[in-house]
């Protein structure tokens, strides 16, 4: 029982249960799954879809932090990413041309590349911690945005376009087969190779790995070369969903979701072991969360305040030390005499 406890998913899928319960009590239908027009429509699906975005960015913090590392400019990449898509489709003569959209995705996830490729080089290379390096691009990646955007919503008209966000393949999301593929790529990349261990063992001690042989450099800055390209189709999903781009408000605090649910996977901010499925849950927990804050009416006010609350409270019940402390004063109120004897022996 208490293997099964410490398990790292154990309370994570059990956050997820409870939230997936308390929804369908409240809403009965909410399990209800519909074919319309050849597509598979329901609450699960939408937290699936809608949920697409923060996963991929979620897949590449996790890297991230497993090397001891942060990227705080995930958030202002998905701006960016999406914005310099939809300035090149509108620039387009026909936006539904599917050159014209194979172009504008490739333009936009080789520059997600690039910003990746920045946030390592700095940390690696110029050695600036990754809170600062990443704060930097943070900053300076909405102005970017802005400038792509003009300061205005750009606008395309493009069904080639709109299928990444809002298609469907086999009768579910199209956005669903990518998170889909790029897990499966990471977690191929990470447990069938020795990439993961590198990984890890840069996240434990940089040092010791350069004097094990590993380059330690080289596997930071691919790391977040990585965790840019993630974030990079993030920002096409977000974008072609709405058939829009917002350079200010795409991709608004994706960076701090991204990482809650990094942590409520099981990975520590400390590096060394990580844990992608368990990223992956901690992803559809945020997003649940969001799905059912909406769902019950809560003021937009205190959505976040919510969020937060029920974010500390599942990394309280996966604390160790938490569980022990809670335990012993229980026991101390309920068998005070145990106690005492135990005390005296």
């Amino acid at each position: 029982m208490n293997r099964i406890l410490n398990h790292h998913l154990f309370w994570p899928l059990s956050m997820l249960a409870a939230l997936l319960l308390f929804n369908l009590f409240y809403s009965p239908d909410f399990f209800a799954i519909q074919m319309r027009g050849g597509h598979l429509y329901g609450s699960l699906i939408d937290i699936l879809n809608f949920g697409s975005p923060l996963i991929l960015v979620a897949i590449g913090m996790t890297l991230v932090i497993a090397t001891k590392g942060i990227d705080l400019s995930v958030g202002s990449i998905v701006a960016i990413a999406g914005a310099m898509a939809c300035l090149s489709i509108s620039r387009s003569s026909d936006q539904s041309a599917l050159g014209a959209v194979l172009l504008a995705v490739g333009i936009s996830l080789v520059l997600s590349l690039v910003l990746g490729l920045w946030n390592g080089l700095l940390v690696a290379g110029a050695g600036i911690q990754p809170i600062i390096a990443t704060l930097i691009l943070m900053v300076a990646g909405r102005g970017i945005a802005q400038l792509i955007t003009g300061g205005q919503i750009i606008t395309v008209n493009s069904s080639s376009y709109n299928y990444i966000g809002s298609g469907a393949l086999a009768t579910l999301p199209f956005s669903i087969f990518v998170v889909a593929a790029v897990f499966l790529i990471a977690t191929l990349l990470t447990r069938r190779t020795a990439l993961g261990l590198f990984i890890e063992s840069v996240g434990c001690n940089p040092i010791a790995s350069r004097l094990a042989g590993i380059r330690s450099r080289v596997v930071i800055i691919a790391v977040y070369i990585f965790c840019g390209f993630c974030a990079g189709i993030a920002g096409l999903i977000l974008s072609s969903n709405v058939s829009s781009a917002d350079g200010n408000n795409a991709g608004m605090w994706y960076e701090l979701d991204a990482i809650l649910a990094v942590v409520i996977g099981g990975t520590s901010l400390n590096g060394g072991r990580f844990y992608l499925t368990g990223t992956l849950i901690g992803a559809l927990i945020i997003q649940t969360l969001t799905t059912t804050i909406y769902m019950t009416g809560v003021p937009p006010e205190i959505i976040l305040v919510v969020k937060a609350f029920v974010v500390m409270l599942v990394c309280l019940i996966q604390s160790e030390t938490f569980r022990q402390t809670l335990v012993r004063r229980w026991k101390t109120r309920n068998y005070p005499g145990e106690q005492e004897v135990t005390h005296h022996a």
